[in-house]
């Protein structure tokens, strides 16, 4: 009897032990003599039951929870899938988890080989682009401009705009360029999907190619991110080798080449004109604005600078219509978002679903409450730049005009989740102190307004003059969102403030474990 296992080669299914499972595999089946083939795939994201071992059976593929290299011999039980083993959750596509998520972008995610291309084909990659290589660049900005896609990097601004007007500017060179600098805390899905489905990227930035009249790409990825730098490094070698890329994409005469480059590990290298000044060479440090990237960017020339999220989900729009993609989501928050849980998380991982569910539905139905078994207490949504909100606002839909109007943000999707014992007024000085440790330095209101903030909420927590260390800290959050040149001084202000209004008795008590 043959049998196929699938165990993920992913950063946090490696992290878990999921390399020493796949060579626990091999082993038992050299021992026992069953032929077994192990496909390291990426992952499925459900990072609370990784390293997740799947299995053929005659029904379709069940998974293996949780599983550690000593349990590998009772999962083969007479040489077969043992679907009595206390850690078999069943068929994995009809998991609650999974089967309640709408996934586009990661639909393929922890199927096969991510470096397969025939595999990426079968699974019905490559459609958006077969289709693109047969419009104008006009008709393809038209298709994102009609799909509402809004980029899903943190700023929401809308694609199909920005493409535009890369189209519309005059230039001898055009780039693309993909910002996978994701710093954002308690996000992984830019990793993930280059983990799990690189050609999707890959398929992307040659489509804003396409339609901007660029013939150059460059990845941008964090240093951190040693395996989705491999894993990418290959999927573009591979992607050259099968005319996917090079001087005549799918053999259409059109040309677009790619490379990578890895990041020296700064925080404000994920906005994008930091990312372009270190992309070329030099300090990363923010760039005024105008000119915009668009007009000019990368080397002084019209840039399309987007996130591996909505370079990917460019490759989906394509393929279904940007009318059909447009169906999906709240008013003007269209198609899916792949949302991370991480924190104080029973069930952390990421869920793909379309605008407009709340934050309490994500937390409590996908998320499982907290992994402490206490009560939650907070939520920041959109990384460490992000409000923390309080139950009153998790009824909130997930969509971006919904968040903007309590003061809040979606940002690039990360959920991070904290129990009772959390102190607030710890995190909105660790909101201050992230600030100052990763500002480029270039604006006064965020190099040095930072370093006073975390003075000045020091003060309120040592019940230092309160009433004035709190006007202060108004005036300061003030001065650093309308001053500061980006959106690292610019949006500090706001998990700050969102602890004044909502968690002021932190703010105010004692700092816990000071003597009285």
């Amino acid at each position: 009897m043959s049998l196929r296992a699938f165990v993920p080669r992913e950063t946090a299914a490696c992290s878990v032990g999921a390399d020493a499972v796949a060579s626990a595999l091999a082993a038992h089946a050299a021992l026992t003599g069953v032929d077994l083939t192990i496909v390291r795939t990426g992952s499925r994201g459900a990072a609370w039951l990784e390293p997740l071992v799947e299995m053929d059976t005659a029904t379709g593929r069940v998974g293996f929870a949780n599983v550690s290299p000593d349990a590998v011999h009772a999962l083969l039980a007479a040489g077969a899938p043992n679907t009595a083993h206390p850690s078999c959750i069943g068929l994995v596509a009809a998991h609650p988890w999974f089967a309640g998520q709408h996934r586009l972008t990661f639909r393929r995610a922890g199927l096969g080989d991510p470096l397969s291309l025939s595999d990426y084909r079968a699974a019905g990659g490559l459609a958006g682009l077969t289709r693109a290589l047969g419009l104008t660049g006009e008709q393809i900005v038209a298709e994102v401009t009609d799909s509402g896609l809004r980029g899903r990097g943190g700023a929401a601004f809308p694609t199909g705009i920005k493409w535009n007007t890369v189209r519309g500017a005059e230039s001898d060179t055009k780039y693309v360029v993909c910002n996978a600098d994701e710093g954002d805390s308690g996000t992984f899905a830019d990793r993930l999907l280059i983990e799990a489905d690189p050609f999707q990227l890959i398929e992307g930035m040659i489509i804003a190619g396409l339609a901007v009249g660029a013939t150059r790409g460059y990845v941008y990825v964090r240093s951190e991110y040693p395996l989705a730098i491999a894993v990418l490094r290959e999927a573009i070698a591979r992607a050259e080798t099968a005319g996917m890329l090079g001087e005549s994409v799918l053999e259409s005469g059109r040309r677009f080449h790619l490379e990578l480059r890895v990041g020296g590990g700064a925080y404000i290298c994920g906005e994008e004109t930091a990312l372009l000044e270190s992309l070329e060479g030099k300090r990363g440090v923010v760039r005024a604005k105008p000119p915009l990237p668009a007009l000019s960017g990368l080397f002084g020339k019209p840039t399309v600078i987007n996130n591996v999220l909505t370079l990917a989900a460019v490759t989906d729009v394509l393929a279904m219509g940007g009318a059909q993609y447009a169906a999906l989501g709240l008013d003007r928050s269209k198609g899916t978002m792949p949302f991370q849980l991480a924190g104080n998380v029973r069930c952390g991982g990421l869920v793909e679903l379309p605008f407009g569910l709340t934050l309490r539905q994500l937390v409590n139905d996908f998320g499982g409450g907290t992994r402490s078994g206490r009560p939650l207490r907070a939520v920041q949504v959109g990384g460490p730049l992000g409000a923390y909100l309080p139950e009153s606002q998790w009824d909130t839909p997930l969509a971006y005009e919904s968040f903007a109007a309590i003061g809040a943000m979606l940002g690039h999707g990360g959920i991070v989740c904290f129990d009772e014992t959390v102190d607030m007024a710890e995190q909105a000085e660790f909101a201050m102190a992230f600030c100052a440790h990763e500002s480029c330095g270039k604006c006064t209101p965020c190099r040095i307004g930072s370093t006073r903030g975390v003075e000045v909420i020091q003060r309120l927590r040592r019940q230092d003059a309160p009433r004035k260390h709190w006007a202060l800290l108004e005036e300061l959050c003030e001065t650093m969102e309308l001053g500061s040149l980006c959106a690292l001084g610019g949006l500090t202000p706001l998990p700050v403030r969102s602890v004044m209004t909502h968690f002021s008795a932190d703010l105010l008590a004692p700092v816990r474990g000071a003597s009285s």
